[in-house]
């Protein structure tokens, strides 16, 4: 993995065949892979690029690196390995955002302080347990929010 190369800073013009272009001053280039954003498709500003061999690799390291290319001075480096990170939801210990899994400050249906539809003392939309401060439609005792709380509401 010593051949493959993470480039930063590209102009949003830059095309694969540009990269490929530039890069291969440095030794062959087997691809080049420009990351798009998945919601707006379009690029995200930086790439692979994967040379024949780590020779090769440092050779384009040392030519293109802080080199301006199309207007921008280009970060090139040997890329790491993508670094694991949480899956969304239930398995992290301390999330409370969507349905939260926290036992405090709920989110979207979760948590013990409420948050949309769920939860506990301090209510949230339609939320609340216990005691005081609803929300939406939550809470059970004190300053009952809109259509909550014994105090009434809406």
């Amino acid at each position: 993995m010593e051949n493959k190369l993470f480039v930063g800073n590209l102009p949003w013009a830059a095309t694969e065949s540009d990269i490929r272009a530039h890069f291969s001053q440095g030794g062959e280039v087997v691809s080049v892979e420009v990351m798009m954003d998945k919601f707006t498709g379009r690029p995200r500003g930086f790439a692979f690029v994967t040379m024949a061999n780590a020779q090769a690799a440092q050779d384009a390291i040392a030519k293109t690196e802080n080199i301006d290319f199309m207007g921008r001075p280009l970060k090139v480096n040997v890329a790491r390995p993508r670094e694991e990170r949480p899956s969304f939801g239930g398995d992290r210990p301390r999330s409370g955002g969507f349905g939260g899994d926290r036992p405090r400050s709920g989110g979207f249906g979760g948590g013990d302080r409420g948050g949309f539809g769920g939860g506990g003392s301090r209510g949230g939309f339609g939320g609340g347990g216990g005691g005081s401060r609803g929300g939406f439609g939550g809470g059970e005792r004190r300053s009952g929010g809109f259509g909550g709380g014994d105090r009434g509401g809406y």
